[in-house]
């Protein structure tokens, strides 16, 4: 079931399939500003990572001494037993909880609950996870967001580039053959934009750690910026898109994938985040049509 919130600048769709996002649009030209998921390209278009971010090694992970199998990126994304809810107008909420089939991959009880609403011209993107569980809970939680790029016929993916305010961070870490994060590092930023080129996602993902900046702006060389995303709750950002591909992902991280050192164990995973019993994690960042 796809539900629609709008006010009086944006009209925006979200699919209970996965809880992702499927259109954004300005009422006053329907700009379409999400990218709308071509599976010859890339078939997804925004989706929600839970409760691991990236690959594990070998898919796998360890608690306790038993071993557990997840899906890259986790099962928020494609999972057809999400609940949705029309809040109102303007906000959608979509919740799924710990259930017989989670427990077999991930041996935790839990709610997890994204929540979308309009404030003007913003999406904000809310994340509430509640451990319900008897111990610590071990988790990841991010956004994947792909943006049309360019956004007009006329223009060219050269004309963009991303913006990050205040970066002190500018290394992006690099992955390995198989999708591991290397102790590699490259540097593309320069005077805190990273330029959109045909090359730039030769080695995959770009993927900053603990990257200081709050804030990303896509924008056009000439006519400025067209969107940005907040990003104040979550230290890490990836940024990709498939080689030569007319989008971009900007994507705010709780967490990253695995490391080549990573000993498999959850409770040791490098970035991963703890929430204990009975406690309730928020989380939130902001896309904004400029």
């Amino acid at each position: 079931m796809i539900y629609t919130i709008e006010n009086d600048e944006l009209i925006v769709r979200i699919d209970t399939v996965g809880a992702e996002l499927t259109s954004i649009k300005t009422k006053k030209d329907t700009k379409e500003f999400l990218w709308q998921g071509d599976p010859a390209i890339w078939a997804s278009q925004a989706p929600v990572l839970f409760p691991v971010i990236g690959g594990l090694k070998n898919g796998m992970y360890t608690y306790k001494g038993k071993s557990y199998s997840l899906p890259k990126h986790g099962f928020i994304r494609y999972n057809k037993n999400i609940v949705g809810t029309q809040d109102s107008t303007t906000k959608a909420s979509f919740t799924l909880c710990a259930s017989e089939e989670t427990l077999k991959s991930y041996p935790f009880k839990f709610n997890f609950t994204i929540s979308f609403e309009l404030i003007n011209n913003q999406i904000h993107v809310s994340h509430t996870i509640a451990n319900n569980d008897s111990e610590t809970m071990f988790f990841s939680v991010g956004g994947h967001p792909a943006f049309n790029c360019p956004l007009d016929i006329s223009e060219n993916y050269e004309d963009y580039y991303i913006s990050l305010e205040k970066t002190k961070n500018p290394k992006s870490y690099v992955l390995n053959d198989q999708g591991l994060i290397s102790k590699n590092t490259i540097s593309i930023i320069d005077d805190h934009k990273i330029w959109l080129t045909d090359t730039l996602f030769d080695k995959d993902a770009l993927i900053f750690k603990n990257i200081n900046a709050k804030k990303a702006i896509l924008t056009h060389k000439i006519k400025g910026p067209v969107l940005s995303i907040d990003f104040n709750d979550f230290p890490n950002l990836g940024i990709w898109a498939k080689h030569k591909s007319p989008y971009v992902c900007i994507e705010p991280w709780l967490g990253y994938a695995d490391v080549e050192e990573t000993t498999q164990n959850l409770e040791e995973k490098e970035g991963i985040q703890k929430l204990d019993k009975g406690q309730v994690h928020k989380s939130s960042y902001t896309i904004t049509i400029i």
